[in-house]
């Protein structure tokens, strides 16, 4: 029924501890056993998520910056787009002009304003790996900027979002969470990154479980033959996808898997 798992980590992989449930440990290592690819999909750097997968002995490839990097499990990149510097350093200008606090990525290298405010700070700890400070004088050298994150308060994204979608509309502009946004170049996201992936490994996308908590997961779960929203996902998220397990504290992921499994068993 199903070839390959494609999930999305924070908010879904992981719960509110940031830590894998142990029921889902068991369901990723019994795909293993049967040979079913699993994928990390995420807004974080392969080295936010390379962690994860040493912490719970996963073997998995992973879709990073929301598609804009995607690596196989030997960590060889297989497809890449990133922004162009110069976009990006404008983007970052306007940035400069709220409270907020930026990230930029490029390949697997962190840059950050500031390694000691509270908000990189917070970021660090989650995912497990450091920035490195920079002006925006630095980053002009880099040859690509993969993605820019941008930490705000929950009462000021709305507004940041619809300014940049605004000034920039040769890029793509996410929320990912209450106080998160992802911005990164045109036509990148999660949806094209499993596609190009299901056909590097010749896999229908009918064949495809996803899951997905954000609005950044949206065209993934709705590409795919089963997408499956987890429980703490908005509501509007839900209706849109249809299918809902429980939420990330609660095992979402193994009690889809599970449904999926009895399904198959009874040839439905």
């Amino acid at each position: 029924m199903y070839q390959v798992i494609f999930s999305d980590v924070d908010g879904t992989l992981l719960n509110q501890n940031h830590q894998v449930t142990p029921l889902t440990q068991k369901a990723l290592h019994q795909l293993m056993e049967r040979n079913i690819p699993f994928v990390v999909v995420s807004a974080r750097s392969p080295s936010g998520i390379f962690p994860i997968l040493k912490d719970y002995q996963l073997k998995a490839s992973i879709i990073a910056y929301n598609g804009a990097l995607v690596m196989d499990q030997q960590r060889h990149i297989l497809a890449e787009k990133g922004m162009v510097t110069t976009t990006a350093l404008q983007v970052l200008k306007e940035l400069e002009t709220f409270d907020v606090a930026w990230c930029v990525y490029s390949f697997d290298q962190w840059f950050v304003k500031s390694r000691h405010d509270e908000r990189i700070l917070r970021e660090e700890s989650i995912v497990k790996a450091q920035s490195l400070e920079a002006t925006l004088e630095d980053l002009q050298t880099l040859s690509t900027v993969h993605k820019i994150l941008c930490i705000c308060h929950s009462s000021d994204i709305f507004t940041i979002k619809q300014h940049l979608q605004q000034a920039f509309p040769q890029c793509t502009i996410v929320r990912s969470s209450d106080i998160l946004i992802e911005i990164v170049d045109l036509g990148i996201n999660k949806a094209k990154a499993v596609q190009k992936l299901c056909q590097l490994w010749h896999i229908p996308l009918k064949n495809v479980v996803a899951f997905g908590d954000q609005y950044n997961d949206l065209d993934m779960l709705m590409e795919v033959g089963y997408g499956w929203a987890m429980g703490n996902a908005p509501v509007d998220i839900q209706k849109k996808v249809g299918r809902v397990t429980q939420d990330n504290n609660h095992d979402g992921i193994y009690h889809a898997l599970k449904s999926l499994d009895k399904k198959e068993e009874h040839g439905m």
